[in-house]
């Protein structure tokens, strides 16, 4: 219940009300190969986050939300890949929005929500993970890069 509330109101509004306030979903006239791959972008970036919601719940037993951390550390499905599945998902979603409504502005809004995360994963997440995980996030940190996916998934 707890992720389902934190799915609508984080990603919802960074992946949903904030481009619709940007576009009101209003798409220009545009490359059709160039709307096609975003809606595969779309669609993606909203599979690898409704999986790494799942992962919180299942493997986690929590929510991805700071207020519900996970009893244990998510280390399975894409975050054998990398660490920030969630928000590389989203920037992803986004830049698929701007590629199938063809609207540039969302392009920028991408690079600031890109950044912002990083951020927030650095300078808030990290130590907090650090905190409640100790030396398990420590040796999970140094074999999984936080936003390029390594091809071949960390076994840790």
């Amino acid at each position: 219940m707890g992720s389902s509330v934190f799915l609508a109101l984080a990603p919802g509004t960074v992946a949903g009300l904030v481009p619709w306030l940007l576009t009101k979903w209003n798409t220009n006239s545009w490359w059709l190969p160039a709307r096609a791959l975003g809606a595969v972008l779309v669609v993606a970036g909203g599979a690898v986050l409704l999986h790494s919601f799942a992962k919180f719940v299942f493997e986690g037993r929590g929510t991805p939300a700071p207020v519900g951390m996970p009893e244990r550390l998510v280390v399975g499905g894409m975050y054998r890949h990398v660490r920030n599945p969630m928000y590389i998902a989203l920037v992803v979603a986004v830049i698929g929005q701007a590629l199938l409504l063809g609207r540039p502005v969302l392009l920028g809004y991408s690079v600031v929500v890109a950044a912002l995360m990083w951020v927030f994963a650095t300078f808030h997440e990290a130590p907090l993970l650090i905190e409640q995980y100790g030396e398990e996030y420590e040796r999970y940190r140094s074999a999984v890069p936080g936003w390029v996916p390594r091809l071949r998934p960390w076994h840790g």
